[in-house]
């Protein structure tokens, strides 16, 4: 799923000023429910990407290294829920969130606060879960730290945009 910030799309764009009126931005931007926002996994801003950004041929990481990452990643969700019928970390149940995802008193920390700054609900609250969860199996990691919860957290950046009064 993909949406502008605002009915003529340059709401906060670094080169381009936005037409829209602080009130239409705002009745723009509740036209998706928080029922439904909950419902996406990862919420992230795209900013417009520079030409010389494009054309750089910088450092980053290869295909095939993120490949092998995200290989190594599947396995391990795969034999982590072996003999069920649950493939994926997004799959996972309440009970099996208390099992596999669980946090130390710094992520269980780091989580609290970001449940009540931003008022997220128990659906947020679980999907900041599965997605540190496999922000950890990612990082080949057996526990998920503080860092893979902070990650996950920024993932929801609509809920921020709401809790701050940006939308």
């Amino acid at each position: 799923m993909a949406t502008q910030e605002c009915p003529c799309g340059y709401y906060g764009d670094p080169t381009r000023e936005c037409s829209c009126a602080a009130p239409v931005v705002q009745r723009y931007r509740t036209r998706i429910s928080g029922p439904l926002l909950d419902r996406i996994d990862i919420q992230i801003e795209v900013p417009a990407v520079k030409f010389r950004e494009l054309a750089s041929p910088g450092p980053g990481e290869s295909s095939a290294d993120i490949r092998a990452r995200v290989e190594l990643a599947r396995n391990r969700q795969l034999e982590r829920f072996q003999g069920r019928s649950v493939y994926s970390n997004a799959q996972m149940s309440s009970r099996d969130l208390r099992l596999h995802c669980q946090l130390d008193r710094a992520g269980e920390r780091l989580l609290e606060q970001a449940m009540q700054r931003l008022g997220l609900s128990a659906r947020a609250y679980a999907r900041i879960l599965k997605v540190a969860r496999t922000i950890a199996d990612l990082d080949a990691q057996e526990r998920i730290a503080a860092s893979h919860v902070a990650e996950a957290i920024q993932y929801r950046s609509l809920d921020r945009a709401v809790a701050w009064g940006e939308g």
